[in-house]
């Protein structure tokens, strides 16, 4: 898979955008999970912003050229739109030889469909008029040289308030100034339009901020801002980060002190990041907004801040208090705050009742949030409390022990993870975790009871409380057992053995249960006094560990005995009388060249799976051992009398096996797991191959000796596997078709809320508060006068897709061969669809208002003096366009109240019938958007064509003509 260079939802449209290292713009559907289209721009592109809520985005280019595009979603296609900003109409001089690739494309906050601000990597700094397409506004650049005379570029940029009036730029050695924007409101455009806009103003930055990047001459390589009504907006910057810079992301405040000291924050991740972002949420039912800051590092992982910390440290800063540094988070599964270290799974008990009706998308809510501040309240403090799940209702029960000592219960009928209890409890009286990680679970349904082990060789048996298990009872939820398990505990017993836990088993009579350790001790305990009945040590050629353990009976020299078989970690397999615990044979089974054993199982037995096999293989139990390079199955009345003799046998070569287990239904198997991913299904006890498959993603790391893997991998008797890879990820895996439990995928997987609408008015504007104080720097948040900062109208969404489809469909710049040679053959191959002047509506169709005898129409009479009423416009526009050496179009006069009252008064509506002059207004730019598109096209065609004055001359005299014809 080729790496990104970008990545941006399009929010609410169920699309993921990916820059790649080629170039190449892919489209991801994030409903189905798919790849749904590539786009070659054929271009280096530096910059690709997303227009939110709207099909378009911005994407900049190397050589400092602006191009727009479009995704169509029915079929999905990207689309290069015909509207573009060329350097040399940013610029003004084409023969410009410079730093020209674009850095930052910038909607701005209020206007993001009118205005966008583009930040190039000379550090100049254009505000362009999308509609006009125009710049009406230059910083940057030159005016740096006022502030410094050292060569930088600029590297990164962000807007620094909520009304889009200043931004901050980030350059190559380190600095960070604040620049001062116009308010898209303070642009006269009748002004604007008789004046030529400085390409080389000498505005200085209105801030400098100095957080020792520019010390250690560190690139400024990422800016985000966080908006906090003036008074703890924060600015978060990232420093390029090599071998030498680990801790290159700081905090800083941002507010009317900032100017007399600045008060900032580094972050101290434990390794170098090289991406970082701010994420939302708003969880049900506070709806309360949680601002989380991430950091990528290289490894791969994700390192999250809560940023209501932050913005607490700063403040607190601020007052000359010593606070506490917030600390970073493990971004992980299953959403608990220590890896998981051992997991069991239970499908189908016969104590639980489900309904089969369930409804699994309202669970989708009670799961815990990604992250553990997210369950903030609005006092501040952090609840553990979740709409929990009773034992009774869990028709698959997931339990997790931890490297905290903490055990976890889930209700995993579908594929979420559904908080049920959470276990701390240590001892009687100790009710806090031990840090001691856990290594072994065994449940015991019957006699409600769960046996732990962990790696200090501490057991701990938990006795539940009756109703705990009953159906149809409800117990306290999740909240309350942090505190204290005797909600749910009746009894909790303590036992010690040597070396830590590697296996726990019951005897079939449910009297008495084995604990095997890594130093090779198995002891064996009466579980109802927890007396020692006997412990033993069983010796090693190679290394020692009782992996596994099971309890059954074998017909020896013709009498039935009881025997307990073991399998140590060097793949020996060794048989102990059941009751006694002496050894049954000193020579022990195991083959030629030993590998680490994974699993061993006895088939047949009457406590294990034999109705999974034929009545044959269920009267001779065969013992099955799984290891690293092989599978062997052997005789269990061999394994006890300690015969080397293989039944059946499977080497491994492509890759080593990591995990093994074996299932019950449809047929019964064994399910090996490979360190590359792939999946073995091998029937019993034959080992055929019957299903290979593959987990798309997943490697598995072999754990080192007496330590802890990154994977803990679970399956149940009926075939259904849960994976937790280094608690960043997880699987569910089932090896039956007909199982039911992952049709409902969609709730686990959901990664946006197709439901939810738009109901702010601006595309993606924040709410602008009323100017409380302003300062020196105040006015960075909050505007240099107060009347600037007052509430902007609301731009209606479906409006400015309109606008700006009609915008971006026409040519506003012509093409040079080199920039449209693509576009055009595109136009070549396809219908033609070139303008023409039979593409305007001369007339428009009669529409009678309400009330009024008087017809509302745009005839060719009217369409004739509008264009007269321009011809001067469209004359003076000549002196810019000999300037700029580029078409810029004039913008359409009459965006005044008194604009409107002229067309209302000129067609006969009065001032009750507003929407029937907007409609006529709109009609009539519209047509002179379509004359403008003639004028391009007439400059094409026709090469004595010298001015624009002339071209207007031509588009007058085609309407005149159309005028003596009618």
């Amino acid at each position: 898979m080729v790496s990104s260079k970008f990545l941006q939802f399009m929010e609410n449209q169920g699309f993921l955008i990916k820059l790649n290292a080629d170039n190449h713009i892919e489209v991801w559907d994030v409903d189905q999970r798919n790849l749904s289209n590539v786009h070659d721009l054929k271009r280096n592109i530096t910059s690709l912003t997303v227009v939110q809520h709207t099909p378009y985005m911005y994407v900049g280019d190397s050589l400092g050229h602006v191009w727009v595009l479009k995704l169509e979603k029915e079929p999905c296609n990207v689309v290069q739109m015909k509207y573009h900003i060329p350097f040399s109409a940013s610029h003004g001089n084409t023969n410009q030889v410079g730093d020209n690739a674009v850095v930052e494309i910038l909607p701005q906050p209020t206007a993001e469909s009118k205005r966008i601000v583009i930040i190039y990597q000379e550090g100049l700094i254009v505000l362009w008029a999308v509609q006009e397409s125009k710049v009406i506004f230059t910083t940057g650049g030159t005016a740096m040289q006022s502030v410094s005379y050292e060569a930088k570029k600029a590297t990164a940029a962000c807007w620094a308030c909520p009304n889009g009036t200043k931004l901050v730029v980030g350059y190559s050695n380190g600095d960070l100034f604040v620049w001062s924007i116009p308010a898209s409101s303070n642009i006269k455009m009748e002004h604007e339009s008789s004046k030529d806009a400085s390409f080389a103003s000498s505005n200085p930055p209105i801030c400098k901020l100095n957080i020792g990047y520019k010390l250690d001459k560190i690139p400024i390589a990422k800016l985000r801002w966080i908006y906090a009504d003036g008074k703890a907006s924060r600015l978060y910057v990232m420093g390029l980060c090599d071998n030498q810079t680990v801790n290159s992301s700081q905090v800083v405040l941002l507010n009317e002190q900032t100017e007399s000291r600045t008060i900032k924050m580094t972050l101290h991740p434990p390794e170098s990041c090289i991406d970082m972002e701010i994420i939302s949420s708003h969880k049900a039912p506070s709806k309360t907004k949680t601002d989380a800051f991430l950091l990528l590092g290289k490894s791969g992982v994700v390192y999250a801040y809560d940023d209501y910390s932050i913005e607490r440290y700063l403040l607190q800063c601020q007052n000359r208090s010593s606070p506490s540094l917030p600390k970073e988070i493990l971004v992980k599964l299953p959403f608990v705050d220590s890896n998981i270290t051992i997991s069991k799974l239970i499908t189908d008990s016969p104590f639980m009742l489900w309904s089969g009706n369930q409804d699994y998308t309202s669970h989708a809510k009670d799961i815990f949030p990604l992250f553990p501040f997210e369950r903030r309240q609005k006092d501040g403090t952090v609840s553990n409390s979740a709409h929990c799940v009773e034992f009774s209702k869990a028709k698959n029960l997931f339990i997790t022990g931890h490297s905290s000592g903490a055990i976890n219960f889930w209700d995993v009928s579908c594929p979420l993870l559904l908080p049920i209890v959470s276990l701390t409890q240590q001892t009687e009286d100790n009710f806090s975790l031990s840090g001691v990680p856990v290594t072994a679970l065994c449940l015991v349904f019957d006699l409600h009871i769960l046996i732990t082990g962990d790696q200090s060789g501490t057991v701990r048996i938990y006795k539940f409380k009756t109703e705990v298990l009953t159906p149809d009872n409800s117990f306290l939820p999740f909240q309350g057992l942090k505190k204290g398990g005797n909600q749910i505990i009746r009894s909790l017993k303590l036992l010690k053995v040597n070396g830590a836990v590697l296996s726990i088993s019951v005897s079939p009579n449910l009297k008495s249960f084995c604990v095997g350790s890594n130093q090779g001790y198995v002891s064996h305990f009466d579980l109802e006094s927890l007396s020692v009945l006997y412990e033993r040590q069983i010796p090693s050629e190679l290394c020692t560990g009782i992996i596994s353990s099971q309890f059954d009976t074998c017909n020896l020299h013709g009498f039935e005995k009881n025997v307990l078989v073991l399998a140590t970690r060097d793949s020996s397999v060794v048989a102990l009388d059941g009751e006694t615990g002496n050894i049954l044979s000193h020579s022990m089974v195991h083959p030629k060249k030993p590998s680490r054993a994974l699993f061993m199982q006895i088939l047949g037995s009457s406590s294990s799976m034999s109705g999974s096999m034929d009545s044959n293989a269920s009267r001779v139990p065969l013992v099955l051992l799984c290891s690293e390079k092989a599978v062997y199955v052997y005789s269990l009345v061999h394994a006890v009398q300690g015969v080397k003799r293989v039944q059946y046998k499977k080497k491994f070569h492509s890759s080593s096996c990591c995990w093994a287990s074996t299932f019950e239904s449809p047929q019964g198997g064994v399910i090996l797991l490979f360190s590359n991913g792939k999946v073995e299904i091998r029937s019993l006890p034959e080992l055929s191959l019957l299903k290979e498959t593959s987990i798309r993603g997943l490697t598995v790391s072999t754990s080192k000796a007496n330590s802890i893997s990154d994977t803990s991998i679970c399956s149940s008797r009926t075939g259904e596997l849960i994976l937790v890879d280094r608690d960043q990820e997880m699987f569910f895996f089932t090896v039956s078709a007909l199982k039911d439990s992952y049709r409902f995928l969609e709730p686990a997987s959901q990664v946006y809320n197709r439901d939810v609408l738009v109901e702010q008015g601006p595309v993606s504007a924040p709410i602008i508060p009323k100017e409380k104080k302003r300062g020196i720097f105040g006015s960075v948040i909050k505007g240099n006068k107060g009347k600037n900062v007052s509430e902007q109208a609301a731009e209606d969404p479906q409006e400015s897709i309109e606008e700006l489809s009609t915008i971006f469909s026409v040519f506003n710049f012509p093409l040079d061969t080199e920039d449209g040679e693509e576009l055009n053959m595109n136009e070549d191959d396809g219908d033609d669809d070139s303008l023409d002047i039979d593409d305007i509506d001369i007339e428009d169709p009669v529409v009678k208002p309400k009330g009024k005898p008087k017809v509302a129409t745009i005839n060719k009479q009217n369409l004739s003096n509008s264009f007269e009423a321009f011809r001067g416009k469209f004359k003076h526009k000549k002196v810019k366009s000999d300037k700029l050496q580029v078409i810029t179009e004039a913008p359409l006069q009459g965006d005044n109240s008194g604009a409107i009252d002229q067309i209302k008064k000129k067609y006969g509506y009065t001032s009750s019938e507003h929407n029937v002059a907007e409609a006529a207004k709109s009609k009539l730019s519209e047509n002179l958007r379509k004359m403008q598109g003639i004028n391009l096209r007439t400059n094409e065609m026709q090469e004595t064509a010298k001015s624009f004055s002339a071209m207007a001359k031509e588009m007058l005299r085609y309407a005149g003509n159309e005028k003596g014809g009618s």
